[in-house]
């Protein structure tokens, strides 16, 4: 079984290369780099943050309209069902009186009730007597 002396190598190589890149990155070349970087992060959120204002803004304009929108069809709607339910009534209404001013026929007379034949006394009481 051999030594990995590849891995040790790359271990060594990435231990000096991380203290190496600590130095630079704590340098006040690298501190005014990630300022500016910081800087121009902010301002692009800003940014962002404004456009996404004027879209919320724009959507609650749009949401708005659109209910405006349906309240005037909904009355409209509501204003053509009553329009419809007072033709109805009208009409009827023309229907009723209309029957109420033709005079109505007389009914026929009816006809006399048959007098009963008169009943036969029975013949008991016809033998008692």
């Amino acid at each position: 079984m051999s030594f990995p002396w590849g891995r040790v190598a790359l271990f060594v190589g990435g231990a000096l290369f991380g203290s190496a890149g600590f130095s630079i990155l704590g340098s006040k070349d690298a501190k005014k780099v990630y300022t500016h970087v910081t800087a121009a992060a902010l301002r692009g959120r800003d940014a962002v943050m404004e456009r996404a204002a004027v879209l919320r803004e724009n959507c609650e304009d749009l949401v708005a309209d659109a209910q405006d929108i349906n309240e005037e069809r909904y009355e409209a709607e509501k204003a053509q069902e009553i329009e419809w339910a007072k033709s109805i009534l009208a009409a009827h209404e023309e229907e009723c009186c209309c029957e109420e001013a033709a005079p109505e026929p007389e009914p026929e007379p009816a006809p006399a009730p048959k007098k009963a034949a008169a009943k036969k006394a029975p013949k008991k009481a016809a033998a008692a007597e």
